[in-house]
């Protein structure tokens, strides 16, 4: 996506993170940190499980250096904003979310030019030393969501009765944002998808699926909760596409190993639409069984 487009995406999201602060309390982070199986299952999932996966289809696949290298690019990055939406949507523990956004976009500072520089010699037979912009990151990642979820948790705080009348108007506008968001990216990226779909298609939406399907399957065999099912399997599976393109195009200066992160981040779309619907009807289900 073009700089407006980027620009757009941002405020929306920093709107529906403020609109995501109005139902958390701090007693929802405390908890998470108190019983620590969750955030490090979900980190176990993001950080590990998936860049193996990464490194295992790429070898499984046919595919050309550029796409094989987007591959590793797209599964070193961390979850970003998008899922914390996804996470929202879904029903999940929007707590363990943004805590998995906000420590996983730390550690990935050191673990993305690591993951990628091995992916660079597993394909091409070379290292290149890349690394990204510390202040830059921790910035987009305080800006779009910590700073806008604690002003809503501050309101929820301040004005109780306001944030809970906004609660349900907000989740619903979030979602005509995230069909508006999926429907835009369809057809921006057309061409795109017409062109690469059959290379890079099949590979990242192989990478999306089996990488939710672990993280669900993980936290169902650790006995965590439906709603920390629901958060660990987006956080391993729904990954910041846009991250890495930016990764691809500034820090690697070749724009086609941008092609399988673009592919990749308009397909995530798809599919979390789908896990959104299929999460909502189990909550739905288990709420009018108890």
């Amino acid at each position: 996506m073009d700089n407006i487009s980027n620009a757009i995406l941002a405020l929306s999201l920093i709107i529906i993170m403020f609109g995501m602060g109005l139902s958390l309390r701090i007693k929802d982070f405390i908890q998470i940190f108190i019983r620590p199986k969750a955030i490090i299952l979900g980190l176990i999932c993001q950080l590990v499980i998936l860049p193996i996966i990464g490194f295992l289809l790429i070898r499984v696949f046919t595919l050309s250096p550029e796409i094989a290298i987007g591959v590793i690019i797209i599964s070193a990055c961390p979850g970003g904003p998008t899922s914390n939406l996804i996470t929202h949507l879904a029903n999940g523990d929007t707590a363990l979310s943004v805590s998995l956004t906000a420590v996983s976009s730390l550690i990935t500072l050191v673990s993305i030019p690591f993951i990628i520089n091995l992916g660079l010699k597993e394909v091409l037979g070379q290292g290149t030393k890349i690394q990204l912009d510390i202040v830059q990151t921790i910035a987009q990642v305080f800006i779009i969501v910590i700073l806008p979820i604690g002003l809503g948790m501050l309101l929820k705080v301040k004005k109780p009765n306001f944030a809970l009348r906004m609660e349900k108007p907000v989740k619903k506008a979030s979602g005509i944002f995230f069909v508006v968001v999926l429907l835009a990216i369809l057809i921006k990226e057309r061409s795109l998808l017409m062109a690469h779909i059959q290379e890079a298609g099949f590979v990242t939406i192989t990478l999306n699926l089996t990488t939710m399907s672990i993280g669900y399957f993980l936290a169902y065999l650790f006995k965590l909760s439906l709603k920390q099912r629901i958060s660990i399997s987006i956080e391993g599976g729904i990954q910041n596409g846009t991250l890495g393109i930016s990764v691809a195009t500034i820090l690697l200066q070749n724009s086609a190993y941008a092609i399988s992160p673009a592919v990749y981040g308009t397909l995530m779309f798809l599919t979390a639409g789908i896990f959104i619907y299929w999460s909502n009807m189990k909550m739905a289900k288990r709420t009018q069984i108890t």
